[in-house]
């Protein structure tokens, strides 16, 4: 009695790592992420469909044709069955069409780049409400949060008010992150001199997690920072406290907040930089740099004026040889008609 009690605990033994997991992802706080998880789990389920009979066959036919059982029929011709095949091909043919059908609507709906439709399943977003921007930028390694509404900048900490849609606008300093706050929604890369973006929602207040999810070198591991969601009412004293706590973000302390470090403390700034963001994307906070967009628009004007130019040399080749063709005709053809009218009519005469 004892030893089976020991094995019964020990077979259930494993189970306690999994008290450990944290089930985030299949229980968010955000609209966008539950619909994300939502269909994970039909998918997962329609998967089913497939995997549990297989298993539940594949143990069946191990049990009832093993060797020891002389009563299964044994029958060592047969190679066809219609009915089988039609299961075996026709089932998973179907799955998969029904798999691709939500998969394509899904990917539609659930467009990062996609403004917001509501606010949950049951409320959709009141008229006149704009969704509040943040700029973010993936530092080397830690975040670094803009707010050009409320002008205030922070490091290492997010915070926006529940049910009020928010559109990430997300690039990178150096090299390639990942923004991710698995309650909120699902992950966007952040590439240097490039920008993303996410429209997402949080409906619950609380402390969520947030951090890189793809690797960018050797602080990667301590790049994570906290998410507050709150109430419009507690946002706005958040604001306001880090406006009273002073301080400014300009050009000359973004490049020395750009320089690699770990484990960065929360950092906030009170003012900043109206073009700080622009410039990060555009590859210009160090003085004297041109910006990339300011070049891709010199490059666009000067093949611009190179097509044209060239449009204006070919038709003025074509003109050239046009008018040629003209005088040609004008001074030649004419001529010819006349003498050889001229030359039958003499010729009539005689």
């Amino acid at each position: 009695m004892k030893r089976s009690i020991v094995r019964m605990g020990l077979g259930l033994l494993p189970l306690l790592w999994l008290s450990g997991c944290n089930t985030v992802v299949l229980n968010p706080s955000g609209d966008i992420a539950a619909q994300q998880a939502h269909l994970v789990m039909v998918s997962v389920y329609l998967m089913l469909l497939i995997v549990v009979p297989v298993i539940f066959l594949t143990l069946f036919f191990a049990w009832r044709y093993r060797q020891g059982n002389t009563t299964a029929k044994y029958d060592p011709d047969w190679d066809h069955s219609t009915k089988l095949e039609l299961v075996i091909w026709g089932v998973p043919l179907l799955l998969i069409i029904v798999l691709g059908l939500i998969t394509w609507i899904s990917t539609h709906l659930l467009d990062p780049y996609r403004p917001l439709q509501r606010l949950d399943e049951k409320r959709p977003i009141p008229a006149g409400m704009q969704p509040m921007e943040v700029q973010v930028v993936a530092l080397d390694w830690k975040w670094l949060f803009i707010y050009p509404e409320q002008g205030i900048a922070t490091v290492n900490e997010l915070a926006t008010p529940i049910d009020r849609p928010v559109k990430f606008r997300i690039t990178a300093s150096s090299v390639m992150n990942a923004f991710y706050i698995p309650a909120m929604a699902g992950m966007i890369y952040a590439m240097p001199s490039m920008e993303t973006q996410l429209n997402a929602v949080m409906n619950k207040v609380g402390t969520y997690d947030g951090f890189s999810s793809n690797y960018s070198g050797a602080g990667f591991t301590h790049m994570k920072f906290k998410y507050h969601a709150m109430t419009d009412g507690d946002f706005q004293a958040y604001v306001a406290k880090v406006k009273a706590g002073g301080g400014a973000l300009n050009r000359a302390d973004y490049m020395q907040l750009a320089k690699p470090s770990e484990k960065d403390p929360v950092r906030r700034y009170a003012a900043v930089d109206g073009g700080l963001y622009d410039a990060i994307v555009n590859l210009c906070v160090e003085p004297g740099t041109k910006c990339m967009a300011h070049m891709m628009h010199e490059d666009a004007h000067r093949n611009a004026a190179a097509h044209a130019h060239k449009e204006a040399r070919a038709k003025g080749a074509d003109e050239v040889a046009r008018l040629a063709q003209a005088e040609a005709e004008i001074c030649v053809t004419p001529a010819d008609k006349n003498t050889i009218s001229m030359k039958s009519n003499n010729a009539s005469a005689n």
